[in-house]
């Protein structure tokens, strides 16, 4: 009966192929936790972001309005006719928030919320594991 094949250490390699998948299941699991994690932490933030700005667009919907029409009451005080006066801040003020729309549209980039670092961490992980099983005879 042929023996198993002994490493120096006196492990056999079934031994040795074994710890090393063990090894690779623990490291997939404390990488699943860090994408977790991550994932929370950016989600996190996301929710603090959006807070704020919603709360600070409230606080300023009331203060733009009074401003508009004094905008307006000063055209109209200038000479100009109310209607005209008004359809003129309004289609700037349009054409303005139009404007920031598209530009704060396009910041929402999908990519500010990739959780890079658990990526990047995988991906070193996986590279190791290739070598390991290079390694292995």
């Amino acid at each position: 009966m042929a023996s198993i094949p002994q490493t120096p250490q006196g492990r056999s390699i079934p031994e040795l192929f074994g710890d090393l998948i063990g090894d690779f299941g623990a490291l997939l699991r404390s990488e699943a936790r860090l994408a977790r994690a991550e994932t929370s932490e950016k989600f996190n933030q996301l929710t603090a972001s959006l807070g704020m700005v919603i709360v600070g667009a409230v606080m300023l919907i009331p203060a733009l309005v009074i401003l508009l029409q004094a905008i307006v009451d000063a055209l109209v005080n200038g000479g100009l006719d109310p209607v005209p006066a008004a359809l003129l801040v309004g289609g700037i003020v349009v054409l303005l928030g139009l404007a920031l729309l598209v530009l704060g549209l396009r910041r929402f980039s999908p990519e500010r919320f990739v959780p890079h670092r658990t990526i990047e961490q995988l991906e070193r992980d996986a590279e190791v594991a290739k070598r390991q099983m290079r390694s292995v005879p």
